[in-house]
């Protein structure tokens, strides 16, 4: 109340009649702006107070509205995943951290009492992703019996557990076509701007690129020529395209995601965005995850476009017939065949590696199968944590219980959405957007056989879109359904 008193004597003054008035109230402003921004430039450096800035200035308008949290979170999530703030509390503080509290203040402040909506429906899936999440929970504290907890390991694991919780959030704000088609363009426009970074790095000079993105370590990035990933970590062998995840399996976690989104709404009768946009966004999009090398993103995406063309679109399997033939034929294509087979065949360096951590993956799950070994360390000094597959890692830390309540989620989530699509008018724009969430949760589930990055806590902006991605699925299916109730 006090606050607000104060703007409205602010405004008054600055819209006074009495020009001496207004005009020492706009230097008295101007001046504590620029106060406040020479002292941020002169404590922080030029950057990281415009960073900060420029985050306050965003975390204000967040406030006022619930409607563009989500956009913005996955905008970071596809442009600036590891951005942190220039600020050390005990930590630092990462961009997505920061959307992340916003999305569920504004969700939160703008409950029936301050914005009156239709009652909440977790759908089907609450039950389960409840389960599931007080399950991580049990296992997280019974896995620090026999390893030290850190502040990092804290903070991770509570962000993996507000990324599952963002399926609620998901749900509740995105009602209605209006929220629906935000979220979705956003996404299809920042995965195109993240695979266009990713494509432009890639056949920019290699002193460019890592001059370029050397300049975000300010905000926590790594810098130097280690940036720079290499097919089997060998310069000799092609560079892998790694855009601001740096990672280029990480990226190609997130791009199975939104390349899958981007092509079903290229098919869609009525796509989100004009085909002038969206033929940009899922070529790029497809482009740079071809240059990432992630074999298993790429068998992911194709088997979900295979799904959506059996469902729905038919030509979508023309398309995928084409492009096979096509990249079997095509001599600059060859070296991508050759790493398939050679993953199919297990000859490669790569896949051998991962043959190793399944095995030693296997043994540690036989030992703690039921509840797995946490999230922090494991008691046994011949065991690790970490390996690559989804499942495995589920396993391993919350247990065979924890891969099973996962499971049932997924299970329950396709149950509900293709329950949805037969109720679907055909051609309609809720058809679309069904068919996009399908494909890309399936596309990530695919790919999580072979990566594990949709339940890593170090990779949490993936963990993230995957409960995000759900949740649009599930809005959009109860929106078919109350439609159809109509």
């Amino acid at each position: 109340m006090i606050h607000d008193t104060t703007i409205d004597r602010l405004r008054t003054w600055l819209a006074s009649g009495d020009p001496r008035l207004a005009l020492g109230s706009a230097l008295g402003v101007a001046l504590l702006a620029g106060a406040v921004v020479g002292a941020l430039i002169g404590g922080l450096g030029a950057l990281p107070a415009l960073g900060l800035l420029g985050v306050l200035s965003v975390a204000a308008i967040l406030l006022r509205s619930d409607r563009w949290g989500l956009p913005l979170l996955l905008a970071l999530i596809c442009l600036l995943p590891y951005a942190a703030l220039p600020l050390e509390i005990g930590f630092r503080p990462t961009f997505i951290d920061l959307a992340l509290l916003a999305v569920f203040i504004t969700s939160l402040l703008r409950t029936r009492a301050w914005e009156p909506r239709t009652a909440f429906e977790p759908s089907s899936l609450g039950i389960p992703i409840l389960a599931f999440l007080l399950w991580n929970l049990v296992t997280f504290v019974a896995g620090l019996a026999h390893a030290p907890l850190s502040v990092t390991v804290l903070r991770r694991f509570v962000e993996v557990l507000l990324s599952i919780l963002l399926f609620f959030v998901v749900v509740y704000q995105v009602r209605d076509l209006g929220a629906l088609r935000r979220v979705i363009a956003t996404l299809i426009i920042a995965g195109g701007l993240g695979g266009a970074l990713g494509v432009l790095f890639y056949v920019l000079p290699e002193t460019w690129t890592v001059d370029i993105l050397s300049k975000l370590a300010v905000f926590n990035y790594p810098s130097g020529p280690g940036i720079l990933r290499y097919v089997e970590d060998d310069p000799s062998q092609p560079m892998r395209a790694i855009g601001t995840s740096i990672d280029p399996n990480a990226l190609g976690g997130l791009l199975v995601i939104v390349t899958a989104v981007a092509v079903v709404q290229l098919f869609a009768a009525r796509p989100v965005l004009s085909r002038l946009w969206l033929v940009p966004c899922a070529g790029l999009s497809a482009l740079c995850l071809l240059l990432t090398f992630s074999r298993g993103s790429m068998v992911g995406l194709v088997l979900a476009l295979t799904l959506v063309s059996i469902l729905r679109y038919r030509k979508l399997m023309v398309l995928l017939v084409a492009l096979a033939i096509l990249f079997l034929i095509l001599p600059f294509t060859q070296i991508y065949v050759t790493r398939l087979w050679e993953g199919l065949r297990g000859e490669d360096l790569a896949t051998q590696m991962r043959f190793g951590e399944y095995k030693d993956a296997l043994i540690l799950i036989s030992r703690y199968p039921l509840m797995g070994v946490g999230f922090t360390g494991t008691p046994d000094i011949d065991l690790y944590l970490g390996v690559s597959s989804l499942y495995l890692l589920i396993a391993e830390q919350i247990g065979l219980v924890g891969l099973f309540l996962f499971l049932l989620v997924v299970f329950v989530y396709f149950v509900v959405t293709l329950q949805a699509l037969r109720r679907a008018p055909r051609g309609g724009e809720s058809e679309g957007y069904l068919l996009a969430c399908i494909a890309a949760l399936a596309g990530a589930l695919v790919s999580g056989i072979f990566d594990h990055f949709f339940f890593n806590i170090n990779f949490i902006h993936l963990v993230a879109l995957f409960w995000v991605t759900m949740g649009l699925g599930v809005a959009t299916a109860q929106l078919i359904h109350r439609t159809a109730a109509d």
